[in-house]
This record gives C-alpha cells, structure tokens and sequence, in this order.
C-alpha cells in the first residue's frame, strides 16, 4: 500500500501540479550554511537517479520510494541536521511534505553516468541546472566530476563541470564538486581512494572554472585526510559513501573535521539505511561528531 506520504505527494502531482513551485516560494530559508554547532549535516538521497539504488546486499533498498521518504524525514528532523541533496524528483517531494523549512537545498545535476555503465565517465547534466536551482531558490548545485585520464570522455566532463561552476558562482550559489581521479578495472570504474589520487583530485577540481568564491569540495575520507585537506583551501564537506564499518568510518569522520577546511558531513546510505536499521539514531551519531 502506499504510504500516507506517498499519497499524498501523488494526489498533489497528478491534480495541482502547481503546488510544487508553490510550496518552493513559500519554503522557510536557511539563515546558514552551517548549523549552531558551525558544521554542515546535509543528507544525500541523489544515489537513485544514477541507478544506484543498491545498500549493503540489498540491491534494490533506495528504489522504495515510500521507504526513502519516510527515512528522509526522519533524518532531516533531526536535530543538527542543516541540509538535503537531492535530485529534482526527491526534492519535490520533500517540498510538498513540508519538511525542508530551514534546510539548505542542494540539486544534483550530473546523474548521466549511470552506476556501472559503459559510458559512466561521460556524466550529463541530466538534473538540475544553475538557473532552476536558484529560480526553485535552493542554496546550490552538486556535481560528480570522475577524472579517468585513460577515458576520452574526460576533458568533456571536466569542462561540463566547469560551466557549472560558472553558472552557480555568477548566481552567488554553492557549486558543491565532488571529485574523484577514476579507473576502468574489468568493464567497471573504480576510484582510486588513494591518498595522491585524492589529493590530485582535489588540485584538479580546485581549479575548474573562472570564480572559485562559492566553490565547495565534496571528499571521500581517506588515509592521511590531512593532506587531502591541506591541498586546497576551498570550503570541504566530507563524504560517508557506503559504510561496511560504522565505529571506524564515525572515528574517521570525527578526526577529519577537526581540520580547518572541513565545514561538515554529506551523508547518505550510512545513515538512512544504517545496519539495525535505526536512523534517528544514525544521525545522531553522525551530528555529534560535528
């Protein structure tokens, strides 16, 4: 059955299609970036829009969307929770539930590389862009921008990603980059966690664009975090990724936000499908850290 939410998100698309806009126009705005403890909590649920949907050895756990929402707002009434990410179609939804007052809003904009893909590097603008992010009045854009230096596709991607800087900086909005240096391993992309392929990462994505004042990175924890984030002095969020390990992936979290350029936590799968399955709790954990 569909969930109350579900039905009532349903009712509103299919005969008042308008009241998407609406219920953005009349949206409460973040005062901050940055919640009262100075850090950033954003939850991320853009994963279903590349087509990865899967959690742990659920294949499919992010494809409910009943489930997604109920999780999504459970996380984002949390207290120290200051922001979602999200693509355009789970983004209306929470605004047609009501729960995005004082939150920041991120649009994904990049979900053309579909997870396991033949064409993955070659990542389109498939969601959002500069100007509907700031006519929906959200706070900024997220890109996934994958460095293959094997893959042709690369320069094309790199210079997408730098037209959308372009874009979210002329607009005074936060142009979230999330980089990584990446390889074809067996028909598949990897990225390279290392810590020189983090840092390149970093060095490369600093660079995009022709204004940088409202450029943010989005980073991946990894070994010796502190010289990933002393190889730019961009604003850093920091990313969960799928978490196989919850006390070593908290412990790591907590010991790279001590570092100046960290400003917060984008996380997504690690805290709404937790193992145990407790939320709430997840977040809470993940909030306390800041």
């Amino acid at each position: 059955m569909l969930s109350e939410k579900l039905s009532r998100i349903v009712t509103a698309r299919v005969g008042d299609p308008g009241a998407i806009a609406a219920a953005a126009a009349r949206r409460v705005k973040a005062t901050s970036l940055l919640g009262e403890h100075g850090k950033a909590m954003i939850i991320a649920a853009d994963h279903p829009a590349r087509g990865a949907n899967g959690v742990g050895g659920d294949p499919n756990a992010m494809a409910d969307r009943a489930e997604l929402l109920d999780r999504l707002c459970v996380a984002l009434e949390r207290p120290g929770v200051t922001g979602v990410l999200g693509t355009a179609d789970i983004l209306e939804d929470l605004l047609l539930l009501g729960v995005l007052d004082g939150k920041t809003v991120f649009g994904s904009m990049n979900r053309g590389g579909l997870a396991g893909s033949s064409f993955e590097i070659d990542d389109r603008f498939t969601g959002y862009d500069a100007q509907t992010i700031a006519e929906m009045g959200f706070d900024g854009g997220k890109t996934l921008t994958r460095i293959a230096l094997q893959d042709p596709a690369t320069p094309s991607a790199l210079m997408d990603t730098a037209k959308a800087v372009n874009e979210l900086n002329d607009r005074h909005l936060i142009a979230m980059v999330e980089p990584f240096v990446s390889v074809w391993e067996n028909g598949r992309v990897r990225n390279d966690l290392s810590t020189d392929a983090v840092v390149k990462s970093v060095t490369i994505a600093s660079g995009l664009g022709r204004r940088t004042a409202y450029t943010w990175l989005k980073l991946p924890v990894v070994q010796d975090m502190e010289r990933v984030l002393a190889s730019s002095t961009l604003p850093a969020l920091l990313l969960g990724g799928e978490v196989k390990d919850a006390e070593a992936a908290f412990a790591s979290w907590g010991k790279a936000l001590k570092q100046p350029t960290a400003q917060g936590l984008v996380v997504g799968r690690s805290l709404l499908y937790p193992a145990g399955g407790d939320v709430a709790g997840a977040v809470d954990k993940a909030v306390s850290l800041l």
